[in-house]
């Protein structure tokens, strides 16, 4: 697997401004599998969306309050969500916070941008 980037430093992935004001870096990807971090603004809103990828969230920093098929929770620091194919989901940051984001396979529209 030599093509495969297979680490990645806090340096790594370039930060870009996503449609609804927050930033975003993808920091690992393979056809398969891809990382991303998100960071939010207090008051930030990741706006109501589905796409049929699998995406599992990592709350690093901050907490969040998570919709996904309607149902919404508050998640904190070191919590986590599933968000299965084709459901309709987002966040909203209650305070300045951080989320790590796996997808399966990678999201080749984070590529595109």
């Amino acid at each position: 697997m030599p093509d495969i980037k297979m680490f990645a430093d806090a340096a790594d992935g370039e930060w870009v401004t996503t449609f609804d004001g927050n930033r975003r870096r993808v920091i690992l990807h393979t056809d398969e599998l891809m990382m991303v971090e998100f960071s939010f603004v207090a008051g930030g809103v990741g706006q109501m969306h589905s796409h049929p990828h699998i995406q599992a969230s990592y709350v690093v920093e901050g907490s969040f309050d998570v919709t996904i098929d309607g149902r919404t929770q508050r998640i904190g620091k070191g919590g986590g969500y599933i968000v299965p194919p084709n459901l309709v989901h987002g966040v909203k940051a209650l305070e300045d916070g951080r989320l790590v984001d796996a997808f399966t396979p990678h999201r080749a529209d984070f590529l595109a941008s």
